[in-house]
């Protein structure tokens, strides 16, 4: 009893002196100044973003004021500055993008699942993740070279030629990597005891993975493919390389999909680097609001990532 009490006593007097040091510490200033310093950098990122969304809303002004959110929307390209709408930037956009998810999508998510749950750990394995992490760095001007040379020229019987088509699939194979490397992040945060678990059980390898690491890995995987696409959504430099329209065009109104999907196509980033080279200022204002409806548009899109992303996060 008495050896136990001397322990005690030394625990509470080890625990006092090392609140009164922690009490008596003197004020580290170099973390306060690194704070200060990261605090300051914040606030003047945020200030010049604040400060471009203000103007950019500013200048687009007068077309709200003339025309309406409405008719601005529904308006096809014209030479006209007071008759130019985003309609078929708009409609290009979402077409491209619904290819470029059934192109890119399965094919990312599938070989990230291969080279995460399946792929041996050896040299040829490391090999395809590097060169698939430098092909994400790979400039988006040099894939719209690789989409005109083989989507747009080699399989013009196939797609076209400067379609809608060879517009989706090159910005396809830009996000692939992409999509690679965000799927296989969010299967490796998944802990190895639950695949342990499944395996316990006497559950295959494809019955764990897709019963057991995909739903854990749900909310990574989505985020990352949505705000993948979001980046596809205002790629320009691809699209103008393989034939995006930057004037109006027309359809007529009894053209069917496979006619629109094979026709001339435009888009809204293209929309917006066009109308901003031209001399006249009204054209100056419709850029602006461009530019707004492209902002508005991904930040709904990063809106439904995080949304989704709650949801299968508290499912597990």
């Amino acid at each position: 009893m008495a050896g136990r009490l001397a322990t005690l006593g030394n625990q509470s007097e080890a625990t006092e002196a090392v609140r009164r040091a922690l009490e008596g510490r003197t004020t580290d200033w170099r973390s306060r100044i690194w704070e200060a310093f990261l605090v300051i950098s914040l606030v003047i990122s945020f200030g010049f973003l604040i400060w471009l969304l203000v103007s950019v809303f500013i200048q687009s002004m007068p077309v709200w004021q003339e025309r309406g959110l409405v008719d601005f929307l529904t308006t096809p390209l014209a030479s006209n500055s007071q008759k130019a709408g985003i309609s078929q930037g708009l409609f290009g956009s979402f077409v491209i993008m619904i290819i470029v998810a059934l192109a890119a999508l399965p094919a990312g998510i599938a070989a990230a699942i291969y080279l995460e749950e399946y792929a041996p750990d050896n040299t040829v394995s490391r090999t395809l993740n590097t060169v698939i992490r430098n092909l994400a760095g790979v400039p988006a001007v040099v894939y719209g070279i690789l989409g005109l040379s083989f989507f747009v020229l080699a399989m013009s019987g196939v797609t076209g030629g400067r379609t809608a088509i060879s517009g989706g699939l090159t910005l396809a194979v830009l996000v692939l990597p992409i999509t690679v490397i965000v799927t296989a992040e969010a299967l490796r945060a998944v802990p190895a005891s639950i695949r342990e678990a499944g395996f316990g059980v006497g559950a295959t390898r494809w019955e764990v993975i897709r019963s057991h690491v995909l739903p854990y890995a749900a909310p990574g995987i989505l985020t990352g493919v949505i705000l993948t696409l979001a980046r596809a959504f205002g790629e320009t430099a691809p699209l103008l390389l393989v034939g995006a329209a930057a004037t109006g065009f027309a359809q007529p109104a009894s053209a069917t999909v496979l006619d629109r999907l094979t026709g001339p196509y435009t888009s809204l980033p293209t929309i917006i680097y066009s109308w901003s080279r031209q001399p006249d200022p009204a054209f100056q204002h419709l850029t602006s609001a461009a530019i707004l409806v492209l902002i508005v548009v991904i930040l709904l899109v990063n809106t439904i990532a995080i949304i989704l992303r709650n949801r299968y996060a508290r499912k597990w």
